[in-house]
């Protein structure tokens, strides 16, 4: 949450000894502002402001620094970086260090095993300064909701501080030599007179610039406006002009200076119950803090005559013995108070503000000791003070030792979750399509006692849609479409992250029909036309109004698709009435289209990290059930919709099935399958999962019509049925002697790299592989299969086969049907291993042979393409011109992606293509293992470019080729991981044509 991220105070030079320039009303300003940090984390009643106290810190922070190297440059000329950031180690550093031990440690008996490894890798940021950074990309990052808040996440503004020093030191000191060096002045005097205006307006500049940024960043990303250290240069950047600019100078009456200090404290104090997590921080708002801290600072400032304000000063008061005592105590008191109240709340769940205002009181034990014999000693020891180096070895050991403890926690956290691999989609039960069953009862029953995903792959089980699910910045989305490209029917998938959870199942249902799908929807977004402040934003959500806008503007400008399935969250308000006329003002533009609308009910909603509970919980994941009360919420739409009351749409849902009965609580894990990424979504195991059950539920619904099976369907390796009336062109069943070549008469070889003259280098497609005749290659197994086999030598280089067919006149006769086919067994590899294997079976028209020329127009007919090892093949037709045309050169007229699991890899599959110019027909379609897949018709295109594309005589070619502009397309560029060997092994080839 980014309100609850606050800041400390900063180094106060010399604060026990109080030498000169010693401000004790400063002493006790850091009191107010961490009192009010403290209110706020215990979530006091009224203190929901009291974050402001980062801004106090900073610009106290500011103010001490710059004036203690200030006075360093003009004293002696120069600014010792040792031994300033000698003193900030031996100040900062150690109290630090056993904090953030003292967290990796306990961290690893209170927490669950997922929230202990965020939290050592917590550690690890936190002890480089860098924590602010992570907490950014988390923060920042959509898909990381759900995830509990860190101990370490108050480290943020530590991390801040000494980054801003680890600039702003060595450029102060650099400008205070140059401007010495120039100035050549002999008197301390002078030196101060020269350095002084030119440090100023180098921190004006700065302080300007990095609040134009914060307005921005606050606009953009809360988020990062909030952690970011350039967002919060500005207020160091006000403290120090205040050390900088000569103040001391000013006239004015005594009771003015009283008045702008009291004005100014009042200003911080009125912050505290005035702004809440609501407020756009750190904008416009940060200044009524910051400049009220500023105003208590210069109120105190002695004038010319060393004298302060009088004694009704707001000074006074800070100074007093208990606001001092309190701001002594405040670096260590905010280091302890936060990592208590989150450690104890992971043990023992949420806690109610009292309990937390006692845990806050009870960390000033440890606080108060730290600081009595950790802080102090070293602090005020000659011996680590006597040499920088000393205190720089101090401060290196204390961001050593928490690393180290960090790393051995971690290491054995990460021992016991096991790795993060991705998970086997092929290799999950079967859903149950009906019945109060999630799996069919076989696979319920299985024996296997781990949960899938586990908790470590549950964290990153997102549908795998890419960049479809567009960020809250975004106000459009891209053109996301899966499946077969052209194909006139499409489902549309619409609605928030929601909607996005179900995107495997829709994709699998709409693959089965040849249907494509298209994907509309984005992080965060209502659906319902509703105005909502976004988190990530820290505003509200103008962005989603305009994505919703012109995603309805999209479906109605564009094809008419053949079913709507939309979904939301259920959770952006609970006004029933206002949420039913949000969602009329979007389903009615819909409607006009006359397509089906279908409202996929949201899903229960756990509310806790559900991968953290389980990874905990291994042995009993049932203790990870949540309330049903609170995870299903009242759903007018679903309502209303039941009672027919919302005209064209129609209501489906799942949630009988994983939140079973009508018990207490809902289950995080069902028949072992872990139903929860994070504390609102559904893996994408789970979804995979609800296929069956949400296909039925969508066709008995109407919206979708029932799966057909095609006719004709034969066993996989079974030769093609030849029935009276068909006629065999080519059969070629590869019988032969073991390491044999294929038929001579049947068969020619393609060589090198290009045709005969070379037209197409590469053959025309990026290619890396050398053809050649070699049974390395090609050749026959002795057990009736060809096997083309790609090679690699020890230089590197591919080598790999490609065969053509000698007739280049097959065709279909006149009015009749030509059919194609083959039973293939793709290459036995995937992953890595796989990257740039691209083996095909297809076609090319006869007309190539005669000069090699004139590709697509001659036709090219893709029966079978697989790349990189997918779980998916796809056929294509070529034809028409280079560059767009009827075919959509040079993508083509393709089936998109077919599912084909490991089966074809270790199995013959049979794949066919029939050029059918029967009157009437005239389409070219694909089939796998006699399932129509894919259909391309003569009313496609032109008749002239249909005729020559395939009423003309073609020639097979089978081959694997390596690397190429295909399988780049899809992530597979060819490396030292692909694995040279694993044949494509073809079992038959047949040709045959009716009338």
């Amino acid at each position: 949450m980014f309100g609850r991220v606050v800041s400390r105070g900063s180094d106060a030079p010399g604060a026990a000894a109080r030498p000169a320039g010693f401000r004790p009303d400063i002493e006790g300003l850091r009191a107010v502002a961490v009192l009010a940090v403290l209110g706020f984390h215990a979530s006091v009643p009224g203190l929901a402001g009291g974050f402001v106290g980062v801004d106090v810190f900073l610009v106290v922070s500011g103010y001490l620094i710059t004036g203690l190297l200030l006075r360093e440059a003009t004293t002696t000329g120069r600014i010792r970086l040792g031994e300033f950031f000698s003193r900030r180690a031996r100040r900062l550093l150690p109290s630090a260090a056993i904090v953030l031990g003292a967290v990796a440690l306990f961290g690893a008996w209170l927490t669950v095993p997922l929230r202990r490894a965020d939290l050592e890798y917590d550690v690890l940021a936190a002890a480089f300064s860098v924590g602010n950074w992570r907490f950014v990309a988390q923060q920042t990052d959509y898909l990381a909701a759900g995830r509990d808040e860190s101990p370490l996440l108050h480290f943020w503004s530590l991390a801040v501080e000494e980054q801003f020093y680890l600039v702003w030191g060595p450029l102060l000191a650099l400008t205070a030599y140059l401007v010495l060096r120039v100035a050549r002045r002999g008197r301390a005097d002078g030196r101060g007179r020269a350095v002084r205006p030119v440090a100023a307006v180098l921190a004006a500049v700065l302080t300007l610039g990095s609040f134009l940024l914060a307005l921005r960043w606050t606009h953009d990303s809360v988020s990062l406006a909030y952690l970011g250290t350039p967002s919060r240069v500005w207020q160091f950047g006000v403290g120090a002009l205040l050390a900088l600019l000569p103040w001391h100078l000013l006239n004015g009456p005594r009771v003015l200076r009283a008045l702008v200090g009291w004005g100014g404290a009042a200003a911080v104090v009125w912050c505290v119950p005035a702004y809440d997590s609501s407020t756009p921080y750190p904008g416009w708002a940060a200044l009524v803090p910051t400049l009220g801290t500023a105003a208590v600072i210069l109120a105190g400032t002695p004038g010319r005559e060393g004298a302060v304000a009088s004694g009704f000063g707001v000074d006074r008061v800070l100074g007093m013995r208990v606001p001092r005592a309190i701001g002594r105590l405040s670096y260590n008191l905010y280091l302890w108070h936060w990592p208590v109240l989150v450690l104890v709340g992971a043990k023992a769940g949420p806690l109610d503000w009292p309990v937390k205002v006692a845990l806050t009181a009870a960390a000033a034990l440890p606080a108060a000791a730290v600081m009595r014999w950790v802080e102090r000693p070293l602090r005020t020891s000659r011996t680590v003070s006597e040499l920088p180096r000393r205190g720089l070895s101090l401060g290196l050991a204390s961001v050593v030792i928490p690393v180290v403890l960090a790393l051995v926690v971690g290491t054995g956290t990460l021992r016991l979750l096991g790795p993060a691999a991705p998970v086997d989609l092929q290799g999950l039960p079967p859903g149950s399509p009906d019945g109060t069953s999630l799996l069919v009862r076989t696979a319920a029953t299985g024996k296997s006692p781990s949960v899938v995903p586990d908790a470590v792959q549950a964290r990153k089980d997102f549908p795998p849609d890419g960049e479809c699910e567009v960020a809250p910045t975004a106000t459009t989305s891209p053109d996301c479409r899966f499946g077969p490209a052209g194909s006139p029917d499409r489902v549309v998938l619409l609605g928030d992250s929601h909607a996005g959870q179900w995107f495997s199942a829709l994709l699998a249902i709409a693959a089965e029909r040849r249907w494509e799908l298209e994907e509309l929807v984005k992080q965060g977004c209502p659906l319902p036309e509703l105005t909502v402040v976004n988190p990530q934003l820290g505003r509200t959500y103008r962005e989603c109004d305009t994505w919703r806008a012109n995603a309805l503007t999209r479906l109605k400008e564009g094809p008419r698709p053949r079913l709507i399935v939309v979904s939301s969250l259920n959770r952006y308000t609970d006004d029933r009435e206002l949420l039913l006329q949000g969602w009329e003002k979007t389903l009615s533009p819909l409607r006009e289209l006359g397509v089906p609308i279908v409202y996929l009910r949201d899903t229960p909603i756990p509310g806790t990290d559900v991968p953290a509970c389980v990874s905990g919980n291994t042995d009993d994941p049932g203790a990870c059930a949540f309330p049903r009360d609170k995870a299903l919420w009242a759903d007018p739409l679903a309502e209303e919709a039941a009672a027919g009351r919302v005209p064209g749409v129609r209501t489906v849902s799942v949630n009988d099935v994983i939140c079973p009965g009508d018990g207490r609580s809902c289950p995080a894990v069902l028949e072992r399958i872990l139903l929860y990424r994070d504390d609102a979504h559904l893996t994408n195991v789970a979804a995979v999962v609800l296929t069956p059950r949400l296909e039925r539920l969508l066709t008995e619904s109407g919206a979708l019509p029932p799966r057909g099976v095609p006719a004709g369907e034969a066993p996989v390796t079974a030769p093609p049925v030849v029935v009276d009336g068909w006629t065999q062109l080519l059969r070629d069943d590869f019988d032969g002697p073991a390491g044999s070549r294929p038929s001579a008469a049947a068969w020619q070889y393609d060589l090198g790299t290009c045709y005969p003259g070379c037209p197409a280098p590469q053959w025309g497609t990026g290619e890396i592989e050398t053809m050649t005749d070699s049974t390395e290659n090609v050749r026959l197994d002795g057990r009736g299969a060809l096997e083309i086999v790609p090679t690699r030598d020890a230089a590197g280089r591919w080598s790999s086969g490609r065969i053509e067919s000698r007739r280049a006149d097959l065709a279909p006769p006149p009015g009749g049907v030509l059919r194609i086919e083959a039973a293939i067994a793709l290459p036995d590899v995937t992953g890595p291993a796989a990257a740039g294997y691209w083996p095909a079976f297809w076609t090319l028209g006869g007309e190539l042979r005669n000069g090699y020329t004139g590709w697509p127009a001659i036709g090219e007919l893709d029966i079978l393409e697989q790349v990189n090892g997918r779980d998916a093949v796809f056929g294509t037709m070529h034809c028409g011109v280079l560059d767009g045309g009827p075919c959509q050169e040079p993508r083509g007229l393709g089936s998109g992606d077919q599912p084909c699991g490991a089966e074809c890899r270790t199995g013959f599959h049979r794949y066919a293509v029939e050029v059918d110019l029967k009157p009437g027909a005239e389409q070219v379609r694909w089939y796998l293992d006699g399932r129509e897949h894919h259909r391309v018709t003569a009313a496609q295109m032109d008749r002239a470019t249909w005729d020559r594309a395939v009423g003309r005589g073609l020639f097979l070619i089978l081959n694997v080729a390596v690397g190429g502009n295909l399988p780049t397309a899809f992530g597979g560029t060819v490396t030292p991981a692909t694995e040279p060997g694993h044949p494509m092994r073809v079992d038959y080839v047949s040709v045959t044509a009716r009338p």
